[in-house]
């Protein structure tokens, strides 16, 4: 009789650390998406901490170029980044700006390439805090690089998730997502064959306890109106149709090695708690914070130690009423089809992924229906069909995906405008 094979190692596990670089002194960090929300506490958090993180480089996008000046006059940084390459002469002005006669300017960095280069270059931790797909690249690269990878940029797990499996080291993703830097916590408290369940957590957004017809009317300005979190426009919007919580399911899934069946999605109003871990002997462990995403950003960059006040706390001397309420799955099918292309796998969650960002982007420009956002992304998936699956997923066929489920969207967006006008 032969032994099974042992089990892989969860991407995500609290147990193991990955550390090849350490020592004394502070860690050197990459920050990429650095003017953006996670990106903009992050640097708050490290000049907190100057004894614990340097920052080396930052990369943003390029339409914010007087912040990406002021953040590397700050922290002194070798290299900054942009994207757009016609924002370089803005930022040569916004930095010769912010510092001073005499002082050395940073280099710069400029192209679709440019957050990738930075994620490979020499550094203790890279903060992935891009928005979209876009991040996979160097989520890619810097986990090839051997760097401690403190993600947040969910999308590259979710499009790449047997590329970035096939190259993360056990313990060289530590999650910076609320619900998955709480998960991540509590599964400190027991092994891995003690976990039963995994219960990650849902505000219910904006909408939360409305019907599906009653979702049909909802405007962009009640999508946007989070009654908890203040976050970018596409997330807000991401968190009012619940498909954070699907894009979470897969992530969760991917980080934890849990099979679907076993991670539950429930609506929790004041995003207190931020998820939960119930073990096998009846325990649950629930990792609680005011909403502030200082703390999982903590996590990331400082794992295993913490970092003290990095962000607030309960005030225990105030009473205080936690609800928690089962997903409506009839208004919110999002967490479902999301559990169907995650098991499906190979390009499935790109198509998925994609889809949703064109349908999102549409709704905000008016040419989409809060409800045609699923509607959209459903058809869009079914007519992907099942892909195919393994470990012969390229990078290549990630972004051939994509671009047709894209493509697909932006014509059944069309589609379903030309009808409603002739309506």
């Amino acid at each position: 009789m032969t032994d099974s094979p042992a089990r892989p190692a969860p991407l995500a596990d609290p147990h193991l650390v990955y550390d090849p670089l350490a020592g004394d002194g502070p860690k050197d960090v990459v920050v990429l998406g650095s003017t953006g929300s996670i990106g903009t506490q992050a640097i708050d958090l490290v000049l907190r901490n100057p004894d614990r993180f340097r920052v080396t480089a930052l990369s943003a996008n390029g339409g914010r170029v007087a912040l990406l000046a002021e953040q590397a006059h700050r922290l002194r940084v070798r290299t900054v980044s942009v994207a757009r390459e016609d924002a370089v002469p803005a930022l040569r002005e916004a930095l010769a700006a912010a510092y001073g006669p005499g002082e050395p300017l940073p280099e710069i960095l400029a192209g679709p390439q440019a957050a990738t280069e930075l994620a490979a270059s020499d550094c203790h931790t890279v903060l992935n805090g891009i928005t979209g797909s876009i991040g996979l690249a160097p989520t890619l690269a810097a986990l090839e690089a051997g760097r401690t990878l403190a993600l947040a940029n969910k999308e590259s797990l979710i499009v790449g998730g047997p590329l970035v499996t096939a190259l993360a080291k056990p313990g060289q993703i530590i999650p910076v997502d609320s619900e998955h830097a709480a998960l991540f916590q509590a599964l400190a408290a027991g092994t891995r064959a003690d976990v039963r369940k995994l219960v990650v957590t849902a505000s219910g957004g904006p909408f939360r306890g409305r019907s599906k017809a009653d979702l049909a009317d909802v405007t962009v300005q009640d999508a946007l109106a989070h009654p908890t979190w203040a976050m970018g426009p596409v997330i807000t919007v991401n968190s009012a149709t619940l498909v954070n919580k699907g894009l979470e399911v897969i992530e969760a899934h991917l980080l934890y090695d849990i099979p679907f069946d076993r991670i539950e999605v429930v609506v929790h109003p004041q995003s207190y708690v931020h998820s939960m871990v119930e073990f096998t002997d009846g325990s649950t462990i629930a990792q609680a914070t005011p909403p502030d995403m200082r703390g999982p950003i903590a996590i990331g960059l400082g794992w295993p130690e913490r970092v003290p006040d990095a962000a607030p706390a309960f005030d225990w001397s105030k009473a205080s009423t936690w609800e928690f309420f089962p997903l409506d799955n009839d208004a919110f099918p999002s967490v479902n089809l999301a559990r169907h292309v995650g098991e499906l796998a190979g390009t499935a969650p790109a198509v998925f992924n994609a889809a949703n960002e064109e349908c999102v982007e549409a709704f905000l420009n008016g040419a989409l229906p809060f409800n045609g956002i699923m509607e959209t992304v459903t058809r869009v998936v079914e007519e992907h069909g099942t892909p195919e699956t393994g470990t012969s997923l390229t990078v290549s066929d990630v972004l051939e995906a994509e671009t047709r489920a894209r493509t697909r969207a932006r014509e059944i967006t069309a589609t379903t405008a030309t009808a409603e006008a002739r309506a």
